[in-house]
């Protein structure tokens, strides 16, 4: 093996420079791109060469190079970011993006970002407005409160409320409340990064109404319920709730704030789920401020909304951290499209997809199976499809212990493994996450919407 003569073989820059694949790349990308991917690939060759005892397969490397190039040049201008078809059976899946943006919002989204927008212009006066203005009315009018504001999520939403109301004084909670959120964020260490000191009262599984009226004393700003909506302590517990406190707050001319984590704006038990404690509730209850996800129960955008007395709401709105914290134009634009559908209950359940998701039958979500399955059968590829009866999970920290009927179309393949199937099905075009089980691929079907069944089925015919 002549490793000098394969170097000398490899094409010069001028000569895949000619190459018409290139050249349009190069009209298409700039030259300088894929210039730069072609030095890449040509270094990549050579030290492959270099380790290589296989002459045949370093000549195939070598004939391949402009094809391998114009597929590293498509790759880097492929955005990372990409839809995924979510077959998991986990609805607020926090990997995958949490809650789906409905295809009729987001044609309403295009139009509006991409121009100019009234985002912070008030039409009725010509003057400069304020971006809250375009969904305050709205969360106001769906939940009771005097004001409402949001920021880029709800982590930032507690920050800044304790910040505002209570930055260089005390703040009780119960330690049965001190929860971890994603990627190891706590409520602890978002309590002292607004400046406030938290006073834990209780334990972890009971906390009394006395534990809060002691532990207040003259530095004490502001009483905080934390509703633990991603887990759930049972057995010898209990706890106080908002409607407990507030006689208390009145009492001390505290503020009692709740942050309801996952938040929702609809009572659930009606459609058969675990009652989750709703905003109306949490304000009538005697919440002066409540927080709350936009991503989650509520069907919308990331944010952290917050809403309640517009006395400590203006305060929120004038804090220097709100800036730093504030939504841009398509997270206002998304949360006011979302909101307005909750104006009807019925047109929420129906036009939200988390919603929609969550209360769909099980007969419904069967038939749709059904309807997936003979079709992946019908474009006859090598495996076998069937149907399994399987459980649903909202996520996203949501409800942890709902579980939904649901059904799921079950793939084996024949001439491939498993493993290998799920590995390849997240490097199709349209990336599907499936769950894997008993040597099996599971397709949850509440999960997935009907428009992808034949996308689904031409991309397993690439695979199996």
């Amino acid at each position: 093996m002549n490793k000098n003569l394969l170097y000398r073989s490899i094409p010069k820059v001028d000569v895949l420079l000619e190459n018409e694949g290139i050249q349009n790349a190069i009209e298409e990308h700039g030259r300088e791109n894929v210039m730069e991917i072609i030095r890449e690939e040509m270094d990549a060759l050579r030290a492959f060469i270099g380790i290589c005892d296989d002459e045949e397969a370093a000549l195939g490397k070598i004939e391949s190079l402009s094809e391998q190039i114009l597929k590293q040049v498509e790759k880097a201008n492929t955005p990372n970011m990409r839809m995924v078809i979510n077959g998991t059976g986990t609805i607020l899946h926090t990997n995958l993006g949490r809650a789906p943006i409905s295809q009729e919002h987001m044609a309403k989204l295009a139009n509006i970002v991409t121009g100019y927008s009234n985002l912070e212009y008030n039409l009725e006066e010509g003057r400069r407005g304020e971006r809250y203005s375009h969904f305050e009315k709205l969360l106001c009018k769906l939940t009771g409160a005097e004001a409402a504001m949001a920021v880029n999520n709800n982590a930032a939403a507690v920050m800044l409320i304790l910040s505002s109301m209570a930055k260089g004084g005390e703040v009780i909670v119960s330690r049965g409340e001190l929860v971890e959120i994603g990627g190891k964020f706590r409520i602890p260490d978002v309590m002292e990064q607004s400046g406030a000191t938290l006073v834990e009262v209780g334990t972890t599984n009971k906390t009394h109404y006395s534990d809060y009226e002691e532990a207040i004393t003259e530095e004490t700003k502001a009483l905080l319920k934390v509703h633990t909506s991603n887990y759930r302590i049972v057995g010898f517990t209990d706890t106080v709730t908002v409607g407990d406190l507030h006689p208390l707050a009145k009492e001390h001319d505290l503020p009692l704030i709740e942050d309801l984590g996952s938040g929702v704006l609809i009572d659930l038990s009606k459609y058969g789920l675990t009652y989750e404690p709703t905003v109306q509730d949490s304000l009538r209850n005697g919440a002066d401020v409540v927080c709350f996800s936009g991503d989650k129960l509520l069907g919308g955008p990331q944010a952290g909304i917050i809403v309640g007395k517009k006395k400590y709401i203006d305060m929120m709105k004038k804090n220097q951290l709100t800036r730093a914290l504030r939504i841009d134009k398509f997270t206002a634009t998304a949360l006011e499209l979302v909101l307005q559908e909750y104006l009807s209950e019925e047109k929420a359940v129906q036009n939200i997809p988390t919603l929609r998701m969550i209360n769909e039958k099980k007969e419904e979500v069967e038939q749709r199976a059904k309807t997936l399955r003979r079709m992946l059968r019908s474009a006859k590829l090598a495996a076998d499809f069937g149907l399994e009866d399987c459980e649903s999970q909202i996520g996203g920290g949501s409800l942890p212990l709902e579980r939904i009927p649901s059904v799921a179309v079950t793939i084996k393949p024949h001439n491939i493994s498993v493993p290998k199937l799920e590995e390849a099905m997240r490097h199709l075009e349209v990336p599907i996450i499936p769950r894997t089980a008993n040597d099996t691929i599971y397709l949850d079907v509440r999960t997935i919407e009907s428009r992808w069944f034949k996308e689904i089925v031409r991309m397993m015919g690439e695979l199996i």
